[in-house]
């Protein structure tokens, strides 16, 4: 593949990944915002045992879901900062392909696809980076017992 079309194929990853990171955002937020509501008393001057609990339990249910808001956050920093230049060794914004599947270094998500081809985005804080990271294509690496050579960096 020519390094133009691989250059705007990495865009294209990246771009992929800020979407489907912007939209766990969006979500996460919703959730949060749902939860935090549901937590305010009403105006009411008396609120029995079962009111007090259920905002209560609310509140939690929002607490907890101001970590993923920040997580989300954290990620789409990562995403919108990535790399999208040629490299040819296993670091932070390469993608790298091995055993038919392909992984973008960057921060952790699900299985997407971009041009007919299945990505996922690995932390560069994941053992399986940690194992193959500074190598190039042909190069191998031993992750879990088993022995796995590079095929593509890009």
């Amino acid at each position: 593949m020519p390094d133009t079309d691989r250059v705007a194929l990495k865009q294209a990853i990246r771009d992929k990944m800020l979407s489907l990171e912007t939209h766990e955002l969006d979500v996460a937020k919703e959730h949060y915002a749902r939860f935090l509501a549901e937590a305010r008393l009403d105006h009411r001057e008396q609120h029995d045992n079962s009111d007090i609990a259920e905002a209560r339990e609310n509140a939690d249910l929002a607490a907890a879901f101001d970590h993923p808001v920040k997580d989300h956050h954290a990620k789409i920093d990562v995403i919108e900062n990535l790399e999208t230049t040629l490299c040819d060794t296993v670091r932070p914004g390469a993608v790298v392909g091995f055993g038919g599947r392909h992984f973008v270094i960057a921060v952790s998500t699900t299985r997407f696809e971009v041009d007919g081809v299945t990505y996922m985005g690995i932390s560069q804080h994941s053992p399986i980076y940690r194992a193959m990271a500074g190598l190039s294509e042909g190069d191998r690496f031993t992750f879990n017992g088993r022995e796995t050579e590079i095929e593509e960096v890009f």
